[in-house]
């Protein structure tokens, strides 16, 4: 299996900045799979972190490319309904013809999520269970045929169309490394997606996942194992860092080295940066996704170099 490798589209940092146009986005995926890069990614968030819907702009995305992957990094299923998802996610893989994946987390404890459950009326503390839940549902009404289900949500025969093109739907890969995320990534889904975890760490949070997979009967080489970072690239490392530093600062509202440590980041040249992105591909993960800070075709550039060398 060749290694891959994901870019992350700004629609962050554009909202940050006032630049709401779409155009400028969608240029970036199409320049993205034009120039040999696998996949196109993007965030989630309400009000915590305002920014692009993630579905919509990805049924955009998939309506100009052909070949690129793309997906979520990560979706917040616990603040939606899992009905509708389920319909939205299923249209969006038929658009995309199969090219979806959907990254999915519980989101991290701090204030401005908790408001933003809140804000869609979604207990923070009960946000593992539902997302659970709903992603069962959502696997349930991908299937197709009638459904019945008596949890959280009801349904009493129903059933959606289109299915996605995938048999079963999208895969599901999970975020964080924290022992109950290993163990439930093992166990329920289809791919792991932390964005904390350096290569060496990597490494033994894969090990743990596969043993879990094995536990609960699955075959863990059916599991991916990908990887979520950001960088800064420039050929003085002393000014990579420095954006990377404001960079996390102004995204984060807290010090960067805060982040650093919650946080997979690189900053330094393109050397260096291929040999960090080596190391992560030596420890075993098969797909990286990189948010890039600074200028991005630069950045695309520099991502692409490294995936022919490394491939």
């Amino acid at each position: 299996m060749a290694f891959k490798i994901g870019y992350l589209l700004p629609t962050r940092e554009r909202a940050m900045t006032g630049r709401h146009e779409a155009a400028p986005l969608l240029e970036l995926a199409e320049r993205a799979e034009a120039i040999g890069l696998d996949s196109v990614w993007v965030g989630d968030s309400l009000t915590a972190r305002a920014r692009y819907e993630p579905l919509a702009l990805l049924a955009a995305v998939a309506g100009r490319t052909r070949r690129v992957e793309m997906g979520t990094a990560v979706l917040l299923p616990a603040l939606r309904n899992p009905v509708l998802l389920a319909h939205q996610t299923a249209t969006l893989d038929r658009i995309a013809e199969g090219r979806l994946i959907l990254g999915v987390g519980i989101a991290a404890d701090v204030p401005s999520i908790r408001a933003e459950f809140e804000s869609c009326g979604v207990p923070f503390e009960k946000r593992v269970g539902r997302m659970m839940e709903g992603l069962r549902l959502c696997r349930a009404i991908w299937r197709g045929g009638a459904v019945d289900w008596d949890g959280r949500w009801k349904m009493a025969g129903g059933s959606i169309a289109p299915t996605p093109h995938r048999p079963g739907g999208p895969p599901l890969w999970l975020a964080g490394h924290l022992p109950a995320s290993l163990a439930r990534c093992g166990k329920y889904f289809d791919g792991w997606m932390p964005n904390g975890s350096l290569p060496g760490t990597w490494e033994r949070h894969w090990a743990e996942i596969k043993s879990a997979a094995s536990a609960a009967g699955r075959d863990p080489s059916a599991l991916v194992g990908s990887a979520y970072v950001t960088a800064s690239v420039d050929e003085d490392p002393a000014a990579a860092k420095a954006r990377l530093d404001a960079y996390l600062e102004s995204y984060y509202g807290v010090a960067a080295l805060a982040m650093h440590s919650r946080q997979a980041t690189f900053a330094g040249t393109p050397a260096a940066l291929k040999d960090w992105i080596a190391a992560h591909k030596h420890s075993g993960v098969q797909h990286i996704v990189v948010r890039c800070v600074g200028d991005h075709e630069e950045h695309l550039q520099h991502l692409v170099r490294i995936r022919q060398a490394l491939n």
